[in-house]
């Protein structure tokens, strides 16, 4: 309070390009976290051959990897909420380069078992992070197409991984792709240690509140009350899974088993998502930046699309599916990963400044939890049916219905709460002295 009544709030970051370059260094830092996070998604059948295992066992890789991932969400958020993000960023490289390296020179199942989970514990702290020096250093009204744009260049590592690692590996082998790959961890951690600053000079956050365990709770129970915040995780939960899935794991063998393309056909497939994704990610930013009201719309019609696209693929008559319809499922599972987005979306304006990590990391959590699910299931179903895609692929459904119901029940309750805070904000406005 002043003598002439409440303090003004901040004013919003300036950008610029100082902003741009601090936040670009963060988005190598998430860059090289998803090239190592989706390496396993062209080197699964390489890593069956070289741990001899099932494909239970091989699901067990990414299964581990996100259940780190997603168990690590709400802590991460806390974390840069508390510490900031450059110290969280710093971390996630050190932790996801040993996982790599790891994964690399890894002589047993066990050991690669672990590498993953060091790696998955380092990925986990860094989209969060992006997302929120982004809000540091850049307008809020730049929130949306900052996610898109950030989400984009985890998309390029995607491509990277799919293009790049899969001719390092058919070239030099397992051990020298992934130990090359890791090199990139070491840039990446030397840029974040010279160029990241938490936040431009004069837009330092409010003090946090106090680190002991009644804070946390209350920190992380205040950000769960708000019903824009549990919208963002089942939008995150119901949109990001089935490219995950495709991406991470289950798409290459799909397309060279059961469909019966060359590995180089398959991998031009997974490129097309990769494509999708920068395309539409780039669309769903600007139309998300001037029209508020369109992020259920847009989720809704994804889910749509990917569930119809899903079952045409895995129901179509005969042994194999039509190459354009291939093409069209890659086409609209590149929607997914902009549309998870848009959970991120629900809870940024739920929550204050000092609760966005937090709630981040909430949302955050969903897509992941599902993915591995799902993981988990292929896996198992095809281990008892002998191989049947068609009967494993369809669990995609059970998750999507569920997440389905979840976003109806809640998208109410959204828009009344942020009706409400709109008029609350403009009644505050107009009793705030000049």
């Amino acid at each position: 309070m002043t003598q002439d009544g409440p303090a003004a709030p901040p004013a919003d970051p300036p950008g610029g390009r100082r902003a741009v370059l601090v936040w670009g260094v963060a988005v190598s830092v998430y860059f090289v976290a998803v090239v190592f996070r989706t390496s396993l998604g062209v080197a699964g059948l390489d890593a069956a051959d070289r741990f001899q295992v099932n494909a239970s066992a091989l699901s067990a890789f990414s299964i581990v990897q996100l259940l780190v991932y997603a168990g690590m969400q709400i802590p991460v958020g806390l974390m840069v909420d508390r510490l900031g993000t450059r110290k969280v960023l710093t971390l996630g490289a050190v932790l996801f380069t040993a996982g790599q390296l790891g994964f690399a020179l890894s002589p047993s199942y066990g050991m690669a078992l672990a590498a993953r989970v060091l790696l998955g514990c380092g990925d986990a702290m860094t989209f969060i992070s992006v997302l929120r020096l982004g809000g540091r250093w850049f307008p809020a009204r730049r929130g949306p197409m900052i996610a898109q744009v950030a989400a984009l260049f985890g998309v390029l590592g995607n491509l990277v991984s799919t293009m790049l690692l899969a001719r390092l590996l058919d070239d030099v082998g397992w051990t020298a792709a992934f130990a090359g790959s890791a090199c990139a961890g070491l840039v990446v951690l030397v840029l974040a240690r010279l160029f990241l600053r938490d936040h431009p000079k004069g837009h330092a956050p409010p003090p946090a509140p106090g680190a002991g365990t009644p804070s946390v709770r209350c920190q992380i129970a205040a950000s769960w009350r708000e019903p824009g915040t549990r919208l963002g995780l089942w939008v995150h939960f119901t949109t990001q899974f089935p490219a995950m899935v495709f991406l991470l794991l289950w798409g290459m063998p799909f397309l060279v088993e059961a469909q019966g393309l060359s590995r180089g056909r398959a991998g031009e497939l997974l490129t097309v998502v990769v494509l999708s994704n920068m395309v539409v990610g780039l669309a769903f930013g600007q139309i998300i930046a001037r029209h508020h009201n369109a992020r259920a719309p847009l989720a809704l019609g994804t889910i749509a699309a990917t569930a119809a696209l899903w079952a045409a693929a895995i129901g179509y008559p005969g042994d194999r599916t039509p190459p354009w319809l291939l093409v069209t499922l890659c086409v609209v599972l590149g929607a997914c990963g902009p549309a998870s987005l848009i959970g991120f979306d629900f809870a940024r304006p739920a929550n204050p400044p000092e609760r966005q990590g937090t709630a981040s990391g909430i949302v955050n959590i969903g897509g992941f939890a599902a993915s591995m699910a799902i993981l988990l299931a292929v896996g198992v179903l095809l281990d008892a049916t002998g191989g049947d895609y068609r009967v494993a692929f369809s669990s995609v459904f059970v998750l999507q219905a569920l997440g389905l119901v979840q976003i109806l029940r809640l998208r109410g309750r959204t828009a009344r709460r942020e009706r409400e805070r709109l008029v609350a904000s403009r009644v505050e406005t107009v009793h705030v002295p000049a």
